[in-house]
């Protein structure tokens, strides 16, 4: 039972995968190391158990835990037709859960071209034991990008998908015409994840390769929020609403740092809303010449309490909120390791204290915030100890 292994973990616990393909993929017939693509999602369906994504060549392979990531299951491959798949940090795969119990996995696929790619996804209705052909999301099939999606299930049932999209960005070279960075395009599945209605953007100029952060509003109605390019070239980010149909009810812009450059910084935010509606935000940007994490709560087209995240290394923050508990995640270099960190708040987001979860010394992905019932997790996926869980105290 889950609250027997829960009063069987440490202070905070942490736990390792088995050394298998998937954490052994980084060695060539050379002895040497080759780029291994370490992004993962995770995350706790109903009955408790941890469910894990991850790449491993050409295919997606899909783990289980029942006591709470101290061990994993042999995987069950979520793709039976091999393909290329997306498996770093900012543009990982994702899992989630639909209304009626189906296991949702998402993730982006790549296409020849440099930089193109299509939206994939694949559902299981037999709790992840197989899954059905993937399918492609989105009905426009131009060789360009459809990448970084995002995926996220509304109070209503409805799969909402969003991504970053170039076709108006090809339209406007072919008019010979400007236009600042790419796009937000949505498409909704009101079946289950077995089909999706027709694609709509959400908004013209986002940045071209950060991921896109999701969450449900307190309403029901998913938000989605992305860096974007302000006129002229300001690299903030914006937040929209979703209605049934994907189309956005409005667009605003959420943060402030007015970061001036001419290229993408492939560092995305993370959104999480607490239960009396209060939307907590982590970020990346440069202000006053300085590249740093920032903590901010987005209201009323402004920001309070916005606060620098860790140190000057810090980066890759995540967040998550269980009740007026909220759970704040980051990477940071410390010269010799990776440091995986948290702080955690217990009013709100009035105070928060600091600990350190563990450390890595080979490659590292992302952290993630997750949550089961009142309780927050860290999943966090290295080289050399693979899928790894920490409960936070």
């Amino acid at each position: 039972m889950l609250a027997i292994a829960a009063s069987m973990l440490p202070h905070f616990a942490t736990a390792a995968e088995p050394k298998d393909k998937a954490t052994m993929a980084g060695m060539s017939a050379m002895g040497k190391k080759a780029r291994v693509d370490l992004g993962s999602s995770a995350a706790f369906a109903r009955d408790g158990q941890l469910l894990a994504v991850a790449k491993q060549g050409d295919h997606l392979l899909l783990y289980r835990s029942r006591d709470q990531g101290a061990n994993w299951s042999p995987p069950t491959i979520v793709n039976a037709r091999p393909e290329a798949i997306a498996g770093d940090g900012e543009n990982r795969p994702k899992i989630a859960f639909a209304q009626d119990g189906g296991v949702l996995v998402s993730w982006t696929r790549p296409l020849a071209k440099p930089n193109t790619g299509e939206v994939r996804l694949a559902r299981s209705d037999d709790g992840g034991a197989s899954f059905a052909t993937p399918i492609t999301v989105h009905r426009d099939r131009q060789e360009i990008t459809h990448r970084f999606e995002t995926m996220v299930i509304g109070v209503d049932g409805r799969i909402y998908l969003a991504w970053i999209d170039k076709r108006d960005l090809e339209s406007a070279r072919a008019a010979k015409t400007p236009y600042r960075g790419a796009a937000i395009y949505a498409a909704v599945s009101d079946d289950g994840g077995r089909s999706f209605k027709p694609e709509t953007r959400v908004a013209d100029h986002s940045c071209e390769c950060c991921r896109i952060a999701a969450a449900v509003d307190t309403d029901g109605a998913p938000l989605i929020l992305w860096r974007h390019v302000f006129e002229p070239n300001e690299r903030d980010h914006a937040l929209a609403k979703l209605k049934p149909d994907g189309a956005p009810a409005g667009v605003e812009r959420a943060t402030f740092d007015r970061w001036k450059v001419d290229g993408c910084p492939h560092h995305g935010p993370a959104l999480a809303v607490a239960p009396d509606g209060t939307r907590h935000a982590v970020w990346f940007n440069q202000k006053n010449g300085e590249g740093r994490a920032f903590y901010g709560r987005l209201a009323n087209g402004g920001i309070e309490g916005q606060r620098f995240v860790g140190g000057e290394q810090a980066a890759r923050a995540d967040i998550a909120v269980a009740g007026r508990r909220i759970g704040i995640l980051w990477k940071e270099f410390d010269g010799e390791r990776t440091q995986l960190h948290a702080e955690i708040s217990e009013d709100g987001g009035a105070s928060f204290k600091r600990l350190t979860l563990g450390a890595a010394n080979g490659a590292s992905d992302h952290p993630r915030a997750i949550t089961f019932g009142k309780d927050l997790f860290a999943y966090w996926r290295t080289e050399l100890e693979g899928m790894r869980v920490f409960r936070l105290p």
